[in-house]
């Protein structure tokens, strides 16, 4: 089951990319890369800092086809992209909980500690849209808007929780991703989010 949602998670990844590609008016090119780079980054980043060779979509080209082919289709179908916002907000939040628990998963495998594994989970989930959002020159969004890498890692400490009492990965599969996709929806609904730091040195002045 996780490898469906895993592919659903980042075709979605990589049409929120292209549009973001699309909103500075750059080249097909350009779409292509940052649509793969949205959808694929976070792991590439994981499996790097953790060691775990071959990178996995090397080992994959299907997931590169994949991406790129988002990306085209979302040039295609963009004059209806603006219907479909809940759906991709939808899509979003099982991306964000997929890649979570897979990133947990990898770094379980390799017998790393705790707060790594956390980390591992945390980086897989949004390190594709922070990628997505510098090289697209804008503020990224999961610093700022709605509970996004907190609901990352809640989802990994949850996951990691249930591992540890012996539950059953299926179970622990299934109460993960929907206890992830019912916070990250509580938190748009009711636009959840922590509290900001600003500072300016004027105030102080």
């Amino acid at each position: 089951m996780l490898l469906y949602i895993y592919l659903i998670a980042i075709s979605a990844e990589a049409m929120s990319g292209a549009l973001a590609a699309g909103r500075r008016n750059m080249d097909i090119f350009g779409v292509c890369v940052i649509a793969f780079i949205t959808a694929l980054g976070g792991g590439t980043i994981r499996d790097i800092l953790l060691g775990n060779f071959p990178v996995t979509w090397t080992q994959h080209p299907e997931y590169i086809y994949l991406t790129v082919s988002a990306g085209l289709l979302t040039v295609i179908l963009s004059r209806f992209m603006h219907h479909l916002h809940r759906v991709f907000l939808l899509l979003d939040a099982m991306g964000l909980v997929a890649f979570t628990i897979i990133g947990c998963s990898v770094a379980l495998r390799l017998d790393y500690p705790t707060v790594v594994v956390l980390m591992a989970g945390m980086i897989t989930g949004i390190c594709g849209g922070v990628l997505r959002d510098i090289l697209c020159q804008r503020l990224p969004v999961v610093f700022r808007h709605e509970l996004y890498a907190s609901v990352s890692l809640l989802v990994g400490v949850l996951y990691l929780q249930l591992e540890r009492l012996g539950v059953h990965a299926d179970i622990n599969l299934a109460v993960s991703f929907g206890a992830g996709i019912l916070l990250r929806v509580c938190a748009i609904y009711w636009r959840l989010s922590l509290p900001t730091f600003s500072y300016s040195p004027q105030q102080w002045k």
